[in-house]
C-alpha cells in the first residue's frame, strides 16, 4: 500500500508541514528508517533522530518545535503513539483479513449454534451449551469446554484453552497456548499429606481484554477469578485462583499474583512482579520490574524492588548500595586507625 503524507495527515486529523506529496510504503523506527517510510518522534530521548532520520515523514506532536533543519516532512497530531497505533491497525487489517467459515475437521457439540459470521479453524473443539456472539474468529486447536460464553469479536488464537463455565466478554484477544480456568492451587494439609481442594468456580473476563501467548488465568476455589474491563496482559502471565484485577491495568511478561489478591484499575506492573495472596492494591500504582509486593499497597504511588519500597527511596538506596565495597574499605582503615591510637 502506498500513500502520499497529505492522505495519511487526512486518515488520522493531522496537519502537514513540508512536502505533503511524499509517498509513504512502509514504517520504521526513527533511528532505523529509509526512503518511503513513516515513523514517529514519541520519547523525547529520540529527538536527535528527527535531524538525521531518512524517513520520507515523521508523526510529531502539534507543540514539537525543532531545533535544527528537519528534511522529513512532519505531520503534526495530538498523540504521535496512539495515532502509530491507529495506522497500524489498519495495515493489520488490511494483511490478515477477518476469516469466516468453518473448516474441517472440527467438533461442535450438538445443539451449539454457530453465528453466520463466524470462523472455526481445523481440530477445534466446541463443548455442551457453549453461547458465542458474533464476529468470533476462533483459529485451529481451541478447546472450548461446556458451558462457556463468548461475547461479540472475539479472537481466540491457536491452541488457547478456555475450560468450562467461564465467560469472556466482547472485543477480546487471547492469544496462542493461553488456558483460561485451569485449576486453582489448592490443597488442604492432611496427615502428612495434601488434598486437592475442588475449584468449582470458573473466570469472569470483561469487554476489551487482551491476554498475550502461555499466560494462565486459574478459575476460582469458589466465585470468579475477574478480569476487569481493558485490562492488557502480555505473554507468560499467571493469574491465581480468586484474583481480581481493575479496570485498565497492564502487566509485563512473567508477572505473577497469588491467589485471592484484589488489584484496582489503572495499574502498570514492570516484568517479573511478583504479587502475594490476600492483599489489596489499590489504584492508579506503578511497580517496577522484578519488585516483590508482600502486603498491601494504596493508591497513586511508584514502588521497586523487593520487598518493594517507594522509588525515590529505591534510587537513594541504590547510590549508597554502589559505594559499599569503598564504604567496606573505608570502615576497614576507620577501624586500623582507631586501633592504633587506642594501642598509643
Amino acid at each position: 500500500m502506498e500513500f502520499t503524507a497529505r492522505q495519511l495527515a487526512e486518515l488520522v486529523h493531522g496537519t502537514v508541514e513540508g512536502d505533503g506529496n511524499v509517498t509513504i510504503n512502509t514504517y520504521s523506527k526513527i533511528e532505523e528508517a529509509s526512503k518511503g517510510s513513516l515513523t514517529f518522534l514519541a520519547n523525547p530521548k529520540y529527538t536527535h533522530y528527527i535531524y538525521t532520520t531518512e524517513a520520507s515523514a515523521v508523526l510529531v506532536h502539534n507543540d514539537f518545535v525543532a531545533e535544527q533543519p528537519v528534511s522529513a516532512t512532519l505531520i503534526r497530531v495530538e498523540d504521535p503513539y496512539s495515532t502509530l497505533a491507529q495506522l497500524l491497525n489498519m495495515v493489520q487489517e488490511a494483511l490478515n483479513p477477518r476469516k469466516r467459515g468453518i473448516e474441517q475437521p472440527s467438533y461442535v457439540s450438538e445443539g451449539v449454534t454457530l453465528p453466520g459470521d463466524i470462523y472455526l479453524g481445523a481440530f477445534a473443539y466446541i463443548g455442551k451449551n457453549v453461547k458465542i456472539g458474533s464476529g468470533v474468529q476462533i483459529y485451529p486447536q481451541v478447546y472450548i469446554g461446556d458451558n462457556v460464553v463468548i461475547g461479540n469479536n472475539v479472537t481466540l488464537y491457536p491452541g488457547c484453552r478456555i475450560y468450562h463455565g467461564c465467560q469472556i466478554g466482547n472485543n477480546c484477544i487471547i492469544h496462542a497456548g493461553v488456558v483460561i480456568g485451569s485449576d486453582g492451587f489448592g490443597f488442604a494439609p492432611h496427615n502428612g499429606d495434601f488434598i486437592k481442594i475442588s475449584q468449582i468456580g470458573n473466570v469472569v473476563i470483561e469487554d476489551n481484554v487482551e491476554i498475550g501467548s502461555n499466560s494462565t488465568l486459574d478459575r476460582a476455589t469458589m466465585g470468579s477469578t475477574i478480569i476487569r474491563e481493558g485490562v492488557k496482559l502480555d505473554n507468560l502471565i499467571q493469574i491465581a485462583h480468586n484474583v481480581e484485577v481493575g479496570e485498565h491495568t497492564v502487566m509485563a511478561a512473567q508477572v505473577g499474583i497469588a491467589g485471592s489478591t484484589k488489584i484496582g484499575k489503572n495499574n502498570q506492573f514492570g516484568g517479573q512482579v511478583g504479587v502475594a495472596g490476600h492483599i489489596t492494591i489499590g489504584d492508579n500504582n506503578g511497580i517496577g520490574a522484578q519488585s516483590g509486593i508482600p502486603n498491601s499497597i494504596g493508591s497513586n504511588m511508584r514502588v521497586i524492588g523487593a520487598p518493594a519500597i517507594n522509588a525515590l527511596e529505591f534510587a537513594r538506596q541504590q547510590v549508597y548500595f554502589k559505594r559499599l565495597p569503598e564504604m567496606a574499605n573505608d570502615i576497614k582503615r576507620l577501624k586500623k586507625e582507631l586501633e592504633e591510637i587506642k594501642n598509643k
